[in-house]
């Protein structure tokens, strides 16, 4: 069970901050059974330890020994030294998740024990209030309850996804970098009103609500984004002649350029990580 493991964070950026949120509202993991830990940060662990009541260490005092599932929540250039030190510390029962972007599960099995269970997850920043779009993808040694857990872990946080590792990087391209579209979107659909007078804090709250409005439609009609378009553009109407002005100002070849760009830098990074550890 669940409540009975200790979970530990090796990182206490965003990301952790909002997988522990999810796991003390839910009360899987007792907060007492949480650690969370950085290099020099101590006011954020103190932040985070009053905020949900968990226990802050920093990383040099984090006993690896006592935790049965490990999360890697560190920028992508801390991984190698903290592979070295879970390499002569972890027990071959204990799971690793890794959130960190770019890094493979044959990355993190090379550099930790032989036989380690690890799964990458990628959850995006919607995760902050519950409604992240997380895939995981399950290394070699990885347990049908392994998963299991993963899962209760993560759909704390959102929606969850098990897809295989090399869909992993467009993934990361369509959901991991998503919301930065949206946010992109909505910063010129604010800019465009306001500078046709609509007050600002009215359009803010106009497009917030459009957007997530199209989106559960899209949801709970289960219909593909193509129908659903078609079905608010009339012929000669106001829509029809804003999607023309997309397409003619290439708006949905934008949208295909980011995501093949986030794609693409997500198999850069994996691939650089894959040649540290061949020179390490």
């Amino acid at each position: 069970m669940l409540k009975d493991k200790v979970i530990g964070f090796i990182g206490a950026g965003s990301m952790a901050e909002a997988m522990i949120s999810g796991i003390v509202s839910s009360e899987i993991i007792p907060s007492e059974n949480i650690v969370v830990s950085n290099r020099s940060n101590k006011n954020r662990l103190y932040e985070l330890e009053n905020k949900y009541r968990v226990r802050g260490v920093m990383k040099k005092d984090l006993l690896i020994e006592g935790l049965d599932i490990i999360v890697l929540a560190m920028k992508p250039k801390d991984i190698e030294k903290a592979l070295v030190t879970l390499k002569d510390n972890i027990r071959p029962h204990q799971l690793v998740l890794s959130v960190i972007a770019g890094i493979t599960t044959d990355y993190l099995e090379e550099g930790l024990a032989s036989g380690q269970p690890v799964i990458r997850v990628m959850p995006n920043t919607s995760s902050m209030i519950g409604e992240s779009a997380t895939a995981i993808s399950s290394g070699k040694y990885v347990s049908s309850n392994h998963v299991i857990d993963t899962r209760l872990i993560l759909e704390t946080i959102g929606r969850v996804y098990t897809i295989d590792e090399n869909q992993m990087d467009v993934f990361t391209g369509v959901a991991g970098s998503g919301p930065a579209y949206f946010y992109y979107l909505m910063e010129h659909m604010e800019k465009t009103a306001k500078e046709a007078g609509l007050d600002e804090e009215l359009t803010r709250d106009v497009v917030a609500q459009t957007i997530l409005g199209a989106a559960k439609m899209m949801q709970e009609k289960q219909e593909e984004p193509s129908s659903l378009r078609k079905k608010v553009t009339s012929p000669n109407g106001t829509t029809a002649a804003g999607l023309e002005a997309l397409s003619e100002n290439g708006g949905g070849t934008a949208i295909s350029a980011a995501i093949k760009g986030a794609t693409e830098r997500s198999k850069e990074i994996s691939a650089e990580k894959a040649r540290e550890l061949v020179l390490y």
